[in-house]
């Protein structure tokens, strides 16, 4: 095998799995040698604690198509896909986990959807999962979520299984928490040929899940974020001026209603009360002076994305 323009690449993220490495590196040299195909892994240690470097370099003396970034600290999983999607140099791009839940059996398979059948991302879906039930259950509630707020018909965005073109993960940028949201991140940069295959789901030979409750509380705000930026990240005036308008009339309009019916009631010699007694009066203010700064909310979003480095950033698929 040659590191020279493979045929696949394989990122592995990892955090203190010293004892799948070397399981996990022979069996895709297998699978890579069975099928006649170049590759190279790139593992991407996310700080561990363990010997999971040492192992990596010990893997690496015996296998040349072994490459690896190692971090300083623990920074996630988005940012150690970030670095080995820049890293890569495959014509196709696999992620996986490195902690053999994912088989690399599957590689081949997802390989020939990307190149023949003309996906730009496939996404492994684990119909069969033997995660504990307080793992499954969640998931597939984010899933559900995720699937009807992005119109994207996926059943796991989070599956760690996944195939790219190699100008499907130049072209996007991970970070914060945003690896969930992969296939979201990929249509809005353009790659609109998103597929999903059933993989096969392995239960954990080694170490134990770092799944837990804040991961699915990040899951929803990240999700909110992807969705408002994938909408408005290139005009925030359109939310927010929209929603400062909505609020700037309903106020506006309470205010004049209360202040016409004060009027019409001394034309007709009516019991008044002062409007300065009214609570509905204060909300109207409130709501006016919240209309108002939602306008400035957006007139601020558009300078800072008038100064944005990436403003004439666009993907060019084509030219002649």
């Amino acid at each position: 095998m040659t590191t020279n323009s493979p045929d696949i690449s394989v990122v592995v993220p990892l955090f203190n799995e010293e004892e799948s490495l070397p399981e996990l590196t022979a069996w895709i040299a297998r699978v890579a040698r069975d099928h006649a195909l170049t590759c190279e892994v790139i593992f991407v240690d996310d700080g561990s604690t363990d010997g999971s470097w040492s192992v990596i370099e010990q893997l690496r003396r015996e296998h040349p198509f072994v490459r690896a970034i190692g971090f300083a600290r623990n920074y996630g999983k988005s940012a150690a896909l970030y670095c080995g999607f820049e890293a890569a140099q495959g014509e196709v791009v696999v992620t996986m986990d490195a902690d053999l839940q994912d088989s690399p059996d599957e590689i081949p398979e997802l390989r020939r959807m990307i190149l023949e059948e003309g996906y730009d991302l496939v996404s492994g879906w684990k119909k069969k999962r033997y995660d504990p039930i307080g793992k499954r259950w969640p998931s597939k509630f984010f899933n559900w979520t995720a699937r009807v707020a992005s119109g994207i018909r996926l059943h796991d965005f989070n599956c760690g299984l996944k195939a790219y073109r190699r100008k499907t993960v130049k072209a996007i940028e991970v970070y914060g928490e945003m690896h969930r949201f992969i296939p979201i991140l990929a249509r809005q940069a353009g790659f609109r040929r998103i597929g999903e295959k059933v993989v096969e789901h392995r239960a954990r030979k080694y170490g134990h899940s770092k799944f837990g409750l804040e991961r699915m509380v990040k899951g929803y705000l990240d999700l909110i974020t992807v969705l408002f930026m994938s909408h408005f990240g290139r005009s925030p005036m359109y939310f927010f001026g929209s929603l400062g308008t909505l609020m700037f009339l309903v106020g506006g309009g309470t205010t004049v209603w209360i202040i016409a019916g004060k009027l019409w009631k001394q034309m007709h010699g009516l019991p008044l009360r002062p409007v300065a007694d009214q609570p509905l009066f204060y909300l109207a203010m409130l709501t006016v002076v919240l209309g108002v700064q939602l306008f400035l909310a957006g007139f601020l979003g558009e300078l800072i994305n008038r100064g944005s480095s990436d403003r004439n950033k666009y993907l060019i698929d084509k030219k002649l």
